[in-house]
């Protein structure tokens, strides 16, 4: 089942990867902001025009929801970023496109989507600071149908293989992809980005809090991690974080390097589909649990964003509920 769309997300995300890559080696020589002021690089366009394109290719009939938009790429003072994300989309396409096209790629992803049909789900570049700052980034693909995630590829090119005690070791990255009801699996990429392993991936077994990691994100100036340290130490963890950007936590943890991914908001902001569709499923087929702060499940039918849910809690599922309850109670003290 779905072993033709498993195989082309695989193959298009390693695809991305290699733009990625690129653009990385570069410095990134073209970046502007968006209206949230968050940096938008050459990489996150040109990687959204080539999964646009072989999408249009491969499954024609099938919408993508995209983080990304070109409307500010057609003003004339963007002609040479334009250019330069063209450049990237010809690297791994092999053809020579025009800008025009390039741009009508890059604006499928924000054609309106159909809940009750299947669609693709793509975050080109999550974590883009730290995309920037050449460390954790991911490439997340994701395939949902009535809000239902029925397929996840994520992409972390610069995840070391795993953590030693001083948190870094060698690699060239994974590729991760799960199909629901079939389990999740780990490529390792090698050289060339080629995939030199593939293996069944299970969560962390532990039970005692105490022997537990977690992981949070990077922005110091992040003002949940106060709150974040204080449900941590109610459940009984004792560990520092492992901080890193992207849909990478998710990682992590369906991999068995952390138990616990906290994300909750202490406003009214509403999480991104695709901030989190690929690394849900791939966290769930390898037998963790994820949920909003509630203890309520994603809710992907509702547009773009998940509008039924607040945070995240992805853990290895054992310790889900002393998590919840933990959060529950902090949340609770701050009347929140």
């Amino acid at each position: 089942m779905l072993e033709q769309e498993r195989d082309f997300a695989l193959e298009t995300v390693r695809a991305a990867v290699q733009i990625c890559r690129l653009v990385q080696n570069e410095i990134t020589p073209g970046r502007w902001d968006k209206e949230d002021r968050t940096p938008v690089t050459v990489a996150d366009l040109a990687v959204q025009a080539v999964v646009s394109r072989a999408l249009e290719e491969r499954f024609p009939d099938d919408p993508l929801m995209g983080e990304e938009e070109s409307k500010e790429l057609r003003e004339p003072k963007w002609s040479d970023l334009l250019n330069l994300v063209t450049q990237h989309v010809h690297v791994v396409r092999h053809e020579r496109p025009a800008t025009t096209k390039v741009l009508d790629w890059i604006e499928r992803g924000q054609q309106p989507i159909d809940a009750g049909r299947r669609y693709w789900v793509l975050d080109p570049v999550d974590g883009t600071k730290g995309f920037l700052r050449k460390e954790q980034y991911a490439i997340a693909l994701a395939l949902v149908e009535r809000g239902e995630v029925l397929l996840g590829v994520l992409a972390c090119p610069n995840l070391p293989n795993s953590y030693d005690v001083d948190g870094a070791a060698a690699g060239h990255g994974q590729l991760y992809v799960a199909v629901r009801g079939q389990g999740a699996q780990r490529c390792d990429l090698g050289p060339g980005d080629a995939i030199t392993s593939r293996r069944p991936m299970r969560v962390s077994p532990v039970t005692d809090p105490a022997q537990a990691q977690w992981c949070e994100r990077v922005e110091s100036s992040d003002k949940n991690h106060d709150v974040t340290a204080k449900v941590v130490a109610q459940v009984g963890m004792t560990a520092a974080p492992r901080r890193l950007d992207s849909q990478a936590k998710y990682a992590v943890v369906a991999r068995g390097d952390a138990v616990l991914y906290l994300r909750h908001s202490l406003s009214d902001y509403r999480e991104k589909v695709w901030d989190h569709a690929a690394g849900v499923l791939v966290t769930h087929e390898s037998g963790g649990r994820v949920t909003d702060i509630h203890g309520r499940p994603l809710d992907f039918s509702r547009g773009r964003q998940l509008d039924a849910n607040q945070g995240i809690v992805a853990t290895n599922g054992v310790l889900h509920h002393r998590v919840l309850a933990a959060v529950r109670d902090v949340l609770g003290h701050l009347g929140k």
